[in-house]
């Protein structure tokens, strides 16, 4: 078994892949004082109630938090007697290069998305990933990595909104019924599910207008799906890219004697 691990600002989610399946994706907060110990704990209970037994044998970790490697590689060494596959990492081989200004470090979790969605849909392609941030990554047509945009997340600028006017209250993001909202709630539901179509709609059509070649968009991230009956935004929605990106990763690695 691969154990995938994808560490983001907000969650973080383990992922156990026997070669053709994934068998079960775990979530939890991510957290930089969690130890290894409280990484096991956690991770093992869950298996246990899914009534998994691991029998891991390789461990690949993307992540955007830097500090919370050390324990992650800390639980895997510990655990199971492994050295994880860190993306980003110099050991860490990439199928496909990033073509981007000289000395940009490109986040492990766009490098990853890349990867994947490259595997299943070859290039010329937009990834919209509603995370923490919103953001946009272009796949040329070789798989290369090109560059992108990186606009706040839906919830981040919830937050926002509501911490810098105290009148505001929080509010779950949804579709709403109508566009003129008659309530406070469904004015702020509105503004962000119809503020967040137009923002994907027009950042994408401008990247298409800008990279001159049939482009197809990509949608990924809890939130992708909610966007998507709003509008015909993507060409498809994938909620596994970023594990399935992680195994395309650790399968090259593998054949290029990396690992």
């Amino acid at each position: 078994m691969l154990l995938c691990i994808d560490c983001g600002n907000t969650n973080t989610v383990f992922s156990l892949w026997d070669g053709t399946r994934f068998l079960c994706t775990l979530r939890t907060a991510t957290e930089h004082t969690r130890t290894a110990d409280q990484y096991y704990v956690w991770f093992s209970t869950l298996l246990d109630r899914y009534g998994i037994e691991p029998e891991i044998a390789d461990v690949i970790i993307s992540s955007t938090v830097p500090r919370v490697v050390f324990n992650l590689r800390v639980f895997t060494d510990r655990f199971f007697g492994l050295r994880p596959l860190v993306v980003g990492k110099p050991e860490c081989l990439l199928p496909h290069e990033a073509r981007v200004d000289l000395g940009t470090n490109v986040g492990p979790d766009r490098l990853v998305n890349t990867a994947g969605a490259f595997d299943r849909h070859g290039g010329d392609l937009i990834l919209v990933d509603f995370g923490t941030a919103t953001t946009f990554d272009v796949v040329a047509h070789d798989g290369a990595y090109v560059g992108g945009v990186i606009a706040p997340g839906v919830n981040l600028s919830l937050e926002a909104l509501h911490m810098a006017a105290a009148a505001l209250p929080h509010v779950d993001v949804t579709q709403p019924t109508r566009v003129i909202g008659t309530n406070t709630i469904t004015c702020m539901q509105s503004g962000v599910f119809w503020g967040y179509i137009g923002l994907v709609r027009e950042i994408c059509g401008r990247i298409r207008v800008e990279y001159d070649r049939p482009m197809r968009i990509i949608g990924t991230g809890g939130l992708a799906p909610l966007f998507a009956q709003g509008d015909v935004l993507f060409d498809r929605i994938e909620d596994d890219l970023t594990m399935h990106g992680l195994t395309v990763i650790h399968a090259y690695n593998k054949e290029n004697g990396a690992t």
